[in-house]
């Protein structure tokens, strides 16, 4: 299979006085792009390719951010999810053979589309119900999802430096 098309992230700059919401949606999103970049250029086998004795890889940690970013910011706030194939406690971050890279970035693309519906609808301060039955307001759940989606990008730069040697968190510009 060849490699996913080329992601060129957009690098939108959190503004330096913008609201919060903003400044922590853009955030968010910038850091989206970043995880997509990672994937450019490589092909199925080193997208799967397992980096630690769990089994870590690229693609997999891609389906686990889209699985997250429906369960904080769709369900947990009483927002429409789609059905998964999978189960989300044990297999949100495998990527089984007959799951497409296509599938799985088409994936990440409804879970984005879905999460930033959910936030453009949504006050900072309006809460909603967790999976595990805390109460969470917008604001806790967008800085939570940062946290996690920049600890899964750290990842994804160490197992793309394994692969094939290359670092960055952007795309060099012109």
């Amino acid at each position: 299979m060849s490699s996913p098309a080329p992601h060129v992230p957009r690098v939108p700059h959190v503004p330096y006085t913008g609201g919060e919401k903003e400044s922590l949606h853009i955030s968010l999103d910038r850091h989206r792009d970043v995880v997509l970049w990672k994937l450019e250029g490589l092909d199925d086998e080193q997208l799967r390719r397992p980096a630690t004795p769990t089994g870590t890889n690229l693609l997999g940690l891609v389906k686990h951010l889209a699985t997250v970013e429906y369960g904080w910011f769709c369900a947990a706030f009483g927002r429409p999810t789609e059905s998964f194939w999978f189960d989300t406690a044990t297999e949100d971050m495998t990527v089984g053979p007959d799951e497409t890279t296509a599938d799985i970035l088409a994936f990440y693309a409804r879970a984005r589309a879905a999460a930033d519906a959910a936030i453009g609808a949504t006050d900072l301060e309006t809460t909603g119900t967790a999976w595990d039955g805390r109460v969470v307001s917008m604001r806790w759940v967008l800085i939570h999802m940062l946290e996690d989606l920049l600890r899964h990008a750290g990842h994804m730069d160490i197992v793309r430096e394994l692969i094939d040697g290359a670092t960055g968190s952007y795309p060099a510009t012109a």
